[in-house]
């Protein structure tokens, strides 16, 4: 829940092996046929198809992956329209599967109406994407990153489905270049349906789970410095859940929580540097005084660094580090941290084929 928010749950520890394989394929049409100037107004379709697989030496990382495993599938349909010279609406069906026993079930990643006048100012409602960090809004582009699994300390997988989008409005612009660069800004709020299930026999069952508030901005600077970029995003949202208990007792939790991150992008001809650090601070307020979760704030933190370089038009390699801490009192033991190291090797076969 959230942003790495997950009550208390523990992280699971990095210790194994992860191997994992992803094939990429990418398809896009025209309302009208394929042609070599794209008109602005004209329906777009564009689509993915990505399978995975996955096999690690220890844990069960994401699903049953000591044995191997298979289940690892994305796919998705968007189609965008230009209505007028500034207005414009898309929207993208996702499915997903991770991990044996779920289905692909189709469900709407994101849905909005634009209006963009010019380059300092636009505003956009609906199911929006969330700029948080650098790879959020992105995070359902595999094309857009040499990783498969961006680094966890900051984009955890387990929230891609929810944390993508949030049902809204934004306000966005560009302020143009200049001796002291340029800057992107993006203001939003709204809220973000979080889907949750419960396993027969746990001890925790939830009931209702809403997030009545969800506010953000990103800044982005593009220095004067050529491909130097930095930028700082700040967010404040907040959990109502209700939950029973051992079956019987009810239970109701209010989860606010802060999050920052600041990132910093560097990249000349093929070689692209990224780091982000964030700091999430979270408080657990339970006014049933049920005693079952401890009230009080908790302040976590992750990071990471990541390299890529693109040696030929068909092979870019990737590094990253990543480690996190939920809980900054908590440090030792292995239960208390995560950390990942990994190694990519991406294939561009051709414009619409990534291994």
């Amino acid at each position: 829940m959230g942003h790495r928010l997950q009550l208390k749950q523990a992280i699971l520890s990095a210790a194994g092996v992860n191997l994992l394989f992803l094939l990429l394929g990418d398809f896009s049409a025209f309302a009208a046929g394929e042609t070599a100037t794209v008109d602005s107004s004209a329906f777009q379709f564009h689509g993915f198809l990505s399978q995975g697989a996955i096999k690690t030496t220890d844990n069960n990382f994401l699903l049953q992956s000591k044995t191997g495993s298979l289940d690892y599938t994305e796919a998705g349909l968007n189609f965008t329209k230009g209505l007028a010279d500034s207005l414009r609406m898309g929207m993208q069906l996702f499915v997903q599967r991770l991990g044996s026993g779920t289905s692909l079930d189709s469900k709407l990643d994101w849905a909005y109406m634009d209006y963009h006048p010019n380059d300092r100012f636009g505003i956009r409602f609906g199911r929006v994407k969330t700029p948080f960090g650098l790879y959020n809004d992105v995070v359902d582009i595999d094309s857009a990153r040499v990783p498969i699994l961006l680094p966890q300390s900051v984009y955890p997988a387990s929230n891609r489905n929810f944390f993508l989008a949030e049902d809204g409005a934004e306000i966005y612009g560009y302020t143009g270049t200049g001796s002291a660069g340029a800057l992107e800004y993006r203001l939003y709020g709204g809220t973000m349906a979080v889907p949750f299930t419960n396993t027969v026999g746990a001890p925790i069952a939830f009931e209702r789970l809403d997030t009545p508030y969800l506010i953000g901005a990103r800044l982005m600077w593009d220095t004067p410095l050529e491909g130097f970029h930095v930028s700082t995003s700040l967010q404040t949202l907040r959990f109502d859940i209700n939950l029973q208990a051992g079956g019987t007792t009810e239970v109701s939790l209010k989860f606010p929580a802060t999050l920052w991150v600041t990132s910093l992008r560097y990249s000349h001809n093929d070689l692209a540097i990224t780091a982000e650090y964030e700091r999430i601070f979270e408080r657990i307020n339970d006014s049933t005084n049920t005693a079952l979760f401890k009230n009080g704030a908790t302040l976590a933190h992750g990071g990471y660094g990541m390299v890529a370089y693109r040696f030929t038009d068909w092979l870019q390699p990737g590094l990253y580090f990543s480690t996190s801490l939920p809980n900054l009192n908590l440090t030792s033991g292995r239960e208390s941290h995560q950390d990942d190291l990994a190694l990519t090797l991406r294939f561009d076969i051709n414009p619409y084929w990534i291994i």
